[in-house]
């Protein structure tokens, strides 16, 4: 009986068959979830924090040039 929780549909006994049939590790580079989510395990988040820090500076980028036209 399932419950009522998330299952991947790469998980098939316990392996992902996303990620050449290696054991499922939520989170592992290629896995469906990587870069998306936040996993306690640090290890998992930097692909994340790399894709937040590249928004950060895009929006900072696209402030300083907004900033720059009004000041005329």
């Amino acid at each position: 009986m399932a419950g009522g929780g998330w299952s991947c549909p790469h998980e098939v006994d316990g392996r992902c068959s996303k990620v050449n049939n290696l054991p499922c590790d939520p989170g592992m580079k290629g896995c469906e979830l990587y870069g998306r989510y936040t996993f306690f395990d640090g290890s998992k988040n930097d692909r994340l924090l790399q894709k937040q820090a590249r928004a950060k500076a895009q929006k900072a980028e696209s402030d300083c040039g907004e900033k720059a036209d009004t000041d005329d």
